[in-house]
């Protein structure tokens, strides 16, 4: 009996981890790295690139390529284990956490990856206008341009005054953990 049930706890816990896998991809953040946060979410415990390489079949390289990649997302962290000699890995324990985490680092990618375009287009428009005699017609194009850089302008300091409502956690205040 225990072996079906070792069979039933194993299936589980494998369709819970490809439902994180699923879930980062929804949130716009590859399934590998999805599964390898439910792995070692779902091994309670860090775990060495080489545990990760033989849990999933990828190369220590790869593993390493992804693992990384979880690092800079911020929702893994290397951690020292006395006596362990190999890089360890941990992840955040909290959904709630991991999503606020991913969520706000990919609009703070978006934010400024807008505001550097913002930025170059409105120098472009400015040089534009001090350059050249524009006609009336060009030169009104040229301001509702400017005028919708501003709209624009306005959107992203939103964006960026919503990301650091989450990263402060207190989104929680009005919608509250359960």
């Amino acid at each position: 009996m225990d072996e079906k049930a070792l069979e039933k706890v194993t299936q589980v816990k494998e369709q819970y981890i490809e439902k994180i896998a699923d879930n980062m991809r929804a949130y716009g953040v590859s399934s590998t790295v999805g599964r390898i946060l439910g792995i070692i979410y779902m091994n309670r415990k860090p775990m060495t690139l080489d545990e990760l390489s033989n849990e999933t079949g990828m190369s220590k390289t790869r593993m390493s390529q992804v693992v990384r990649e979880m690092v800079e997302l911020n929702i893994a962290e290397k951690v020292f284990e006395k006596g362990v000699r190999k890089d360890i890995y941990d992840v955040e324990d909290d959904y709630y956490d991991t999503f606020i985490t991913i969520f706000t680092s990919n609009w703070r990618k978006t934010i400024n990856r807008n505001k550097m375009f913002e930025k170059k287009v409105i120098r472009e428009l400015n040089e534009l206008k001090e350059g050249e005699e524009l006609s009336p017609e060009m030169e009104e194009q040229v301001n509702e341009l400017l005028l919708e850089m501003k709209k624009w302008a306005d959107y992203y300091n939103w964006l960026t005054r919503l990301v650091d409502f989450f990263e402060s956690n207190e989104i929680f205040k009005y919608v509250p953990k359960t």
